[in-house]
């Protein structure tokens, strides 16, 4: 069954899609940091930058937006075959100062603003918008040569003078009928827009997309979709509008789940995306995966694990690598791991089962929406792929930092810890007369320091020939120590009952 949940809550709204029963897709839209992905801005060029073929644009963001020379120029210029990007400046394209109409094609991640084009498209039910650009494509996803001819003809029979059309997946079946309504609320959103060129002063929003709400039910809510969920009845009742005007066909799938149950709890969505956040995931033969990202890429590692198999080796690395492969394609799409992807299949002797494995990789690629791409098996025998990267992965929404570890996953060792306590120590015995010192430390420390019948304390003391009293305190993180010199031990019983 696929399904779509929608989670309204205070701070933030969350979609799960759910295809054959397994979660797929999770969504998440705060209120403090909605997505700008599809927003149109009037901006103002800060900086131009001939070394690197870019521009910065001031769209009233805390940072500034990233302009490539490709998405600065018009499209018309790019379809000639003879232009070479590598002849054209972008301070040929536009100037410091000048104001320009952009839309956001990709959001601000990490240190980085969000990167836009000049190429402006706008999105409705059916039919994407293209306003300066004679061009008719359609989705990858309709693969009937037949249907595409089809929808074709359509299309160029609607598509407005000088402008270009992308039929969405959505149209698969659709008469000319279905699509009046779409191209008439476009060309509205385009006459706004372009009345609004001149008028007022950058930086300044001239088109914001739907909120995430809507914007799964405009896009995700096909007829695919056996069933629509929401928990909130506001939402739900504008939802309700929404189908009738754009697919009343789906309208009965549309149903209200009562607010006061955990509506991601009750669908078993809520275990599904504390899984999504782990290193390794485990698959159903016994085998695992171990996935780690980092800025630059991201690699995934295939193990066997607890799968023995039971014919021979050769068949049990297949088998394994087979079912990786299905798990890794709907990792990458769950967690929305974009970027470099390098994965380190178990190694496999048969030519042929790596055709077959990388295959499978492939065709399960298919179902995700983002476009991604197979490079093939590197001559050290891993798998290169890159997935496009649209919007953030599913762990800076959920996760953040360690601010003990400043995001390594790691902390000091014990024995480490106890090498700063005896620096910290012999410091004071070398520069005051202490005798005793109170030694402030996280509960694991102290576990290590009190076993073995405190033979690391007596150590201590007997080396520097001063008392140790240990106060454990959740409060001191695993890598951190505070010792107070008390000065003489008579002292010490007052200090400790402060």
């Amino acid at each position: 069954m696929n399904q779509i949940i929608i989670d309204v809550g205070i701070q933030e709204n969350r979609v799960a899609v759910i295809e054959n029963n397994e979660l797929v897709e999770i969504y998440i839209e705060k209120d403090d940091n909605k997505r700008i992905v599809g927003n149109i801005y009037k901006g103002r060029v800060v900086n131009v930058l001939p070394g690197m073929q870019a521009a910065f644009v001031d769209i009233g963001l805390e940072k500034n937006a990233f302009l490539y020379v490709k998405d600065a120029i018009p499209k018309e210029m790019l379809s000639n075959k003879k232009l070479n990007l590598k002849d054209i400046s972008i301070k040929d394209v536009i100037k410091s100062g000048q104001d320009i109409i952009v839309q956001v094609i990709k959001e601000p991640f990490g240190s980085k603003g969000a990167r836009v084009t000049t190429h402006i498209t706008i999105p409705g039910r059916h039919i994407v918008l293209m306003p300066y650009t004679d061009y008719i494509g359609i989705s990858r996803r309709i693969s009937n040569e037949t249907e595409r001819n089809r929808l074709k003809e359509i299309a160029e029979s609607i598509k407005p003078e000088n402008m270009g059309l992308i039929l969405r997946t959505a149209v698969e079946g659709l008469g000319i009928e279905d699509f009046k309504d779409d191209i008439k609320f476009l060309l509205k959103v385009l006459n706004k827009i372009d009345s609004e060129r001149n008028l007022g002063f950058a930086p300044r929003v001239m088109y914001k997309d739907l909120d995430l709400v809507h914007r799964t039910v405009r896009d995700l809510f096909t007829n695919n979709v056996e069933k629509l969920v929401i928990n909130n009845r506001d939402e739900y009742k504008s939802i309700v509008e929404l189908v009738e005007m754009i697919s009343p066909q789906l309208k009965s799938r549309v149903e209200y789940f009562d607010l006061s149950y955990d509506i991601f709890g009750h669908f078993g969505i809520s275990q599904d995306m504390n899984k999504a956040l782990d290193r390794k995931v485990w698959l159903k033969s016994g085998g695992y995966v171990i996935i780690d990202e980092t800025e630059a890429l991201t690699s995934i590692d295939v193990n066997t694990g607890k799968y023995v198999g039971t014919i021979n080796l050769e068949d049990t690395v297949l088998k394994t690598n087979i079912e990786a492969a299905k798990e890794i394609a709907k990792q990458v799409r769950l967690r929305n791991i974009g970027g470099i992807i390098i994965i380190d299949f178990i190694d496999m002797n048969n030519e042929e089962h790596e055709k077959e494995v990388l295959e499978i990789l492939k065709n399960e690629l298919k179902k995700d929406r983002t476009k991604s791409t197979v490079l093939g098996i590197t001559q050290l025998g891993l798998v290169e792929m890159t997935r496009k990267k649209v919007r953030s992965r599913l762990t800076s929404h959920l996760l953040k930092e360690c601010p003990y570890c400043d995001g390594t996953g790691r902390v000091y060792s014990e024995g480490f810890v106890i090498g700063l306590i005896e620096k910290e120590i012999k410091r004071l015995k070398l520069h005051t007369s202490a005798e005793a010192v109170i030694l402030e430390v996280n509960p694991h420390i102290a576990k290590y320091l009190y076993d073995n019948n405190n033979y690391i304390i007596r150590r201590i003391e007997g080396e520097y020939g001063i008392n140790m009293f240990i106060r454990e305190s959740d409060s001191i993180h695993h890598n951190e120590i505070k010792v107070k010199n008390i000065g003489k031990v008579d002292f010490i019983k007052g200090i400790l009952d402060k």
